[in-house]
């Protein structure tokens, strides 16, 4: 019988192994660090399905939730569509009855289109809508342009008296839109984009359904059918007006208050409202215009074009208009704007225009100063460095002009002066006799000046003619929508430029190119 080995005793049955030992150790490090890894990929797997879970429910309640807002709107739209015709019917009806009664009585009429004040003229506004006299109507209008706050309020009223509002609005505007009809134009009176959004806007109220709101607008289907020809006719001649870089900012004006008025919007349009908003941005309106026209989720895209074109006070109206006033704060781009404008205004100043540099520096500084009134920005931007600037300006305009209005005018010279020893004046064409022909006859002998006459001498030279002046185009003038002077011409003063204080907190610096215009 064998011995038992002793367990203290080292033998090879019993040598442990080290390198089984490490791969044994290795494989459970392994093993582990597989299992930790399927173990956090389930778990990632599972939390993403929760996630979208929760997403499709959401979606799901929102769906649903639309799903029964809408048909309780339908309902609704359905509900009172009786309502609402009873009431239009009785409103033709009263219409009818009135315009009977206003063409058996000629107390309401005013042949000459004068009328004492406002109520006269309300009264012939009513008159000219209750007889569907469209054309007497805008007539009348356009005759108005200083008394812009009394038509603005009174044109809807009178609106409210037509038979049928929307036929009679197209049919007032129709001379110049969707394309200028006239024969006879004058630079004065040819800018008439400011009534026909007049006319448009005053039209909104009128055909908002009474019962409902906004939602619903009682214009017939053959005049929304009119409407869509009319915006349809405006697009194709974009091509004639040069494309939308050149075309006018009233009529883009009008355009796009057309389309709001009769709910005619187009999605797949959408790119050509952004150009056409972003192209003439320094309107007043164009803001609320755009989120009309549904352009809300590209506001922050349009912002950030604005400040990239260097119109930073555009872009600050945008912003507060959209509610994003966070992502753009207003004061940095109230200083960068007037940096760019010093630059501007300093760079003009060696060209020999009067005043037109400090005009532009005014411009600048009034509409900054506005801005931060509107705005209740004093606390971040105290406007008294800019106050202080702006009279510092007006005075050097001042002055500037009363230098100009004491230099003598230069007197034009004669083409054909008369020799410095008085002699006479050479004929105007003698020129033109020099080899008139060739003559196979002798030749007559030669008549020899006696050296008593003087040659003629030269002309005496002209005054030396001004040096021309280009001067950059100046933005469109706005209409009377919102009664402001346009922006001014690029120019200068003759001589140095000024030097310009620094802006409390910001540096020194102006506005290039902006356009001031629409800001009330």
């Amino acid at each position: 019988m064998g011995s038992i080995p002793d367990p203290g005793e080292l033998t090879e049955l019993t040598r442990p192994s080290f390198d089984q030992f490490q791969r044994q150790t290795s494989l459970m490090t392994s093993c582990t660090l597989l299992w930790k890894e399927l173990s956090d990929h389930f778990t990632s797997l599972e939390q993403n399905l929760q996630k979208k879970s929760e997403a499709l429910k959401h979606k799901l309640q929102t769906l649903d939730h639309d799903t029964k807002a809408t048909l309780a709107s339908l309902k609704k739209r359905e509900v009172t569509i009786d309502g609402s015709v009873e009431i239009t019917l009785e409103r033709v009806e009263e219409h009818r009855e009135a315009a009977l009664k206003l063409v058996e009585n000629s107390n309401f009429d005013h042949p000459d289109g004068e009328v004492d004040d406002g109520d006269g003229l309300l009264q012939l506004l009513k008159s000219f809508c209750l007889k569907m006299h469209s054309r007497e109507f805008w007539q009348f209008v356009i005759t108005k342009k200083k008394e812009l706050d009394v038509l603005r309020s009174q044109i809807p009223l009178a609106l409210a008296e037509c038979v049928d509002p929307a036929r009679f609005a197209l049919e007032a505007i129709s001379e110049v839109f969707p394309v200028d009809k006239r024969v006879e134009r004058t630079e004065k009176g040819n800018d008439l984009g400011w009534a026909c959004v007049l006319v448009l806007e005053s039209l909104i109220p009128v055909v908002v359904d009474p019962v409902i709101g906004k939602s619903r607008l009682l214009v017939t289907p053959s005049v929304t059918e009119r409407a869509k020809e009319i915006a349809e006719t405006w697009k194709r001649s974009l091509e004639e007006r040069g494309g939308i870089e050149n075309v006018k900012t009233p009529d883009v004006h009008t355009f796009l208050q057309h389309l709001v008025t009769f709910g005619i919007v187009k999605k797949e349009d959408m790119d050509l409202y952004r150009k056409l908003v972003v192209g003439s941005a320094w309107r007043k309106q164009m803001p609320k215009l755009a989120l009309s026209l549904g352009l809300a989720d590209k506001m922050p895209d349009m912002i950030e074009e604005l400040i990239t074109r260097g119109q930073q006070l555009d872009a600050v109206h945008f912003t507060y208009e959209v509610g994003l006033v966070d992502k753009f704060p207003p004061v940095p781009l109230l200083k960068a704007f007037l940096k760019d404008a010093k630059k501007a205004a300093a760079s003009i100043w060696m060209i020999p225009i009067l005043h037109l540099a400090a005009r532009k520096e005014q411009s600048a500084l009034r509409a900054v100063i506005k801005c931060i009134e509107e705005y209740k920005l004093e606390a971040e931007f105290p406007p008294e460095n800019l106050k202080k600037r702006l009279e510092q300006v007006e005075k050097v305009k001042t002055e500037k002009v009363k230098t100009e209005k004491k230099r003598p005018a230069a007197v034009p010279a004669n083409k054909r002066t008369r020799a410095s020893n008085g002699g006479p004046m050479p004929p105007a064409k003698a020129g033109r006799l020099t080899n008139a022909y060739v003559s196979s006859f002798p030749a007559p002998p030669t008549f020899v000046r006696s050296p008593s006459h003087a040659q003629y001498p030269t002309g005496v030279p002209a005054y030396p003619s001004p040096a021309a002046v280009y001067g950059s185009r100046s933005p469109q003038s706005p209409y009377a929508y919102s009664p402001e002077a346009a922006a001014p011409i690029a120019g200068s003063y003759p001589g140095a430029p000024l030097n310009y204080p620094a802006y409390g907190g910001y540096g020194n610096g102006f506005a290039p190119a902006y356009q001031q215009a629409y800001y009330r």
